[in-house]
């Protein structure tokens, strides 16, 4: 049975299914590990104010033009394709409402943490890694410091405070994005849009995308932080923490962005 099954490939395939399962359990749990001991250390009250209101002003602050004309497009896409029926069935009305509704829920906050993935999570990577090719993370150790409450935690809080309210600028966007396409394309005056957005819209679905862009930031810091703290030797292994960190959180951005969408809706 045995010459059988490595005749015919199976067992090589099945020995390769057996590595990635193990390969992804290892990475699931340090994750959480990281998370853990991340919070640990919130909660013995081991934060560094300063480093992270320069994270803030970093991953945040500097992610707010990007942001906003990501969102700003994509709201001015959804009102495109919402006041052509719109105008076609006399429902011009509803086309602020629909605009703000499908920004609230789903692309505000998942745009917003698709970009910071990108621009704010690549440079987290990037550091942290540099920092371990280098040895300076050996250093922290040898002087007796943890790269967790060094590193981690202000990058952790940072993006816990800032992505939220990143995401209330992106329904902004969006929604000002929306009317004035609404107004340009279909005469929706912009009274009108606003009117519809207050009858239609509730605070449950802002409040939705907000604990939303909490999980995604939960997200984003921990897969960009232990991909840093793991990464391989020489600028190759920079390399590929890195592009693994960007990847790695959009792909649990979408999953998650799933599952909170089922729950919360």
């Amino acid at each position: 049975m045995t010459a059988f099954l490595e005749k015919t490939g199976i067992t090589p395939f099945l020995s390769r299914i057996g590595i990635f399962i193990i390969a992804l359990l290892e990475y699931i749990g340090g994750s959480v590990l990281l998370l853990l001991e991340t919070l640990s250390w919130i909660l013995r009250g081991a934060l560094r104010l300063r480093h992270t209101f320069y994270q803030m002003a970093f991953l945040g602050v500097n992610s707010t033009a990007i942001v906003i004309l990501t969102t700003g497009f994509a709201g001015m896409v959804i009102s495109l394709q919402l006041v052509q029926q719109a105008v076609k069935y006399g429902l011009t009305m509803y086309v602020g409402g629909g605009v703000a509704i499908a920004m609230a829920r789903e692309l505000a906050p998942m745009l917003t943490a698709v970009v910071v993935a990108g621009r704010a999570g690549s440079a987290i990577a990037a550091e942290i890694s540099s920092m371990k090719v280098s040895d300076q993370i050996d250093a922290l150790y040898a002087m007796a410091v943890s790269p967790v409450k060094y590193l981690v935690v202000p990058r952790f809080l940072a993006l816990l405070i800032m992505l939220p309210v990143l995401t209330l600028f992106s329904n902004l966007a969006g929604d000002v994005g929306g009317a004035l396409v609404a107004h340009s394309l279909g005469g929706v005056q912009f009274d009108i849009f606003q009117d519809s957005i207050t009858r239609l819209m509730s605070l449950k679905d802002l409040w939705a995308g907000t604990y939303k862009a909490i999980i995604f930031s939960i997200i984003i810091s921990m897969i960009c932080c232990y991909q840093g703290l793991t990464a391989g030797r020489g600028a190759a292994g920079v390399g590929q923490a890195t592009v693994g960190a960007v990847v790695y959180s959009m792909i649990m951005i979408f999953i998650a962005n799933y599952i909170l969408s089922s729950v919360l809706f």
